[in-house]
């Protein structure tokens, strides 16, 4: 006995291939935060290396000039620094994003999928009764 088609499994398929795509999509963006947050966190740490390289060599240093480079290289590493924690924060909020879309196409193929099982139970339901009936009238005509 086939079974019957659903008739939203082109919209079920859809949707399958859309959640599919927003995961996809999702994982891109959450590989971009992390890359930008380990990219962050290695400048960070080079600034702390190089500030406290500057703290043991700052009584060797002669003249101003020198200094005022390294006070310039820091304020541009700071400023670096900075722009790189904002980039982090859009990209956090791309991923979030992201997210939400992942979680909305989740739940429209869930729906379709539980409305997909729920017809097939009724389909099937009405087959079992049907099948009871038909077996009902052989037993009926077989007495009779």
């Amino acid at each position: 006995m086939a079974g019957k088609v659903f008739e939203l499994e082109q919209v079920l398929v859809y949707r399958r291939e859309m959640e599919k795509l927003r995961k996809q999509e999702f994982a891109t963006a959450k590989q971009g935060l992390e890359q930008a947050n380990i990219e962050l966190d290695r400048e960070e740490l080079l600034l702390g290396h190089l500030t406290l390289e500057f703290q043991r060599c700052q009584q060797e240093i002669g003249c101003i000039d020198d200094l005022r480079m390294y006070s310039d290289f820091f304020a541009r590493k700071k400023d670096e620094i900075k722009q790189h924690k904002g980039r982090v924060e859009c990209l956090d909020q791309i991923m979030n994003e992201k997210r939400s879309d992942l979680m909305e196409a989740s739940r429209g193929k869930k729906v379709l999928e539980s409305l997909k099982e729920k017809k097939a139970a009724e389909f099937k339901q009405e087959m079992a009764t049907k099948e009871r009936n038909f077996l009902d009238e052989i037993s009926i005509q077989k007495k009779g």
